[in-house]
C-alpha cells in the first residue's frame, strides 16, 4: 500500500479511537482525516488504504456524515470500513457505508464491526474501546493485511439490508442549564451549525442532529439531553447494558 489513512466521523470521540486502533495495526505514519472539520475534497490513489469509520445511528450511519464523506474521492483506493456502535446493535450501517463508499471510487477490501462507549448513555459499553479491542483491532489489522496481499481478493459479505431500515431521530435536543458559561465551545464545535454563536445556550432542533458532540466538549458539562428523554434511554438501553458485544471482522 502507498499510503495508510483514517477518515471518521466522530463528534465524541469514539469512533475516532476505535479507526486508530484498527489503522495503527496496519504499521506506518496514519494521515487523519476528520469529517467533522474537513473543507473541500480530499482525494485518494490507486494502491491507498483507507480505514472509514462511522458510527451507528439507529442501525444506520449518520445522514449527515454521509453528506460529508461525498467530498471524499476513492479513485481506486482500497477502504477498510468501520461500524462504530454502542453495544445495541450495527444493523445496516455496514451495508450502506460500504455502498456509499463503493459510488465514490473506493473498493471494499474488509469491514469491522467495532464497540465504543455509547454517545447518549455513557454507561453502555462503557470505557470501550479497551484493551481487548486494542488487541482486537491489532489481531484484525495482521488479517486484513494477509489478505489485501494476495491477488484476486474479493469485496467482504456484511450483515444488513437493502433497503436500509427506516430510522427516525429522537424529538429533543440537548439543553444548557445555569451553569453555562456562554464561551461558545460547543458552537465552534457543532458539525451541522446548531448551535448559535451568539446565543450557544440554545439549539436549533431542525439541524441538531443529536451527536452529543456539545455535551462531550463542555468544559463545565453545562449541557445535558432533557432528564425526561434520558431516562427513557436508558431504560431503553437497559438489557444490554450488561452484555459485552465483541468485536467482529468481516474479510
Amino acid at each position: 500500500m502507498k499510503n495508510i489513512s483514517a477518515v471518521y466521523f466522530s463528534p465524541t470521540g469514539g469512533t475516532r479511537k476505535a479507526v486508530l486502533n484498527l489503522a495503527s495495526g496496519m504499521g506506518g505514519d496514519i494521515r487523519e482525516v476528520d469529517l467533522c472539520t474537513l473543507k473541500g475534497e480530499c482525494s485518494f490513489e490507486s494502491g491507498d488504504l483507507v480505514i472509514v469509520g462511522m458510527p451507528v445511528f439507529g442501525g444506520r450511519i449518520p445522514g449527515f456524515a454521509a453528506k460529508l464523506l461525498k467530498q471524499c474521492r476513492g479513485n481506486g483506493a482500497v477502504a477498510v470500513t468501520a461500524a462504530v456502535y454502542g453495544n445495541r446493535a450495527f444493523e445496516d450501517a455496514l451495508v450502506e457505508l460500504n455502498d456509499a463508499l463503493k459510488e465514490l471510487g473506493f473498493k471494499i477490501g474488509a469491514s469491522a464491526a467495532l464497540l465504543a462507549e455509547h454517545s447518549m448513555a455513557r454507561e453502555v459499553a462503557a470505557g470501550r474501546p479497551d484493551k481487548k479491542d486494542e488487541e482486537d483491532a491489532r489481531g484484525f489489522a495482521g488479517r486484513i493485511l494477509e489478505k489485501l496481499a494476495k491477488d484476486g481478493w474479493q469485496e467482504p459479505q456484511v450483515p444488513g439490508d437493502r433497503p436500509y431500515r427506516d430510522w427516525k431521530q429522537m424529538p429533543v435536543v440537548p439543553l444548557a442549564d445555569d451553569t453555562c458559561m456562554t464561551c461558545g465551545l460547543c458552537a465552534e464545535q457543532c458539525p451541522t451549525g446548531a448551535i448559535p454563536a451568539d446565543a450557544p445556550g440554545t439549539t436549533d432542533s431542525g439541524t441538531c442532529m443529536l451527536c452529543m458532540r456539545c455535551v462531550a466538549v463542555c468544559p463545565v458539562r453545562a449541557r445535558s439531553l432533557p432528564a425526561q428523554a434520558q431516562a427513557m434511554l436508558e431504560q431503553k438501553l437497559a438489557p444490554v447494558k450488561a452484555i459485552r458485544r465483541e468485536n467482529e471482522l468481516f474479510l
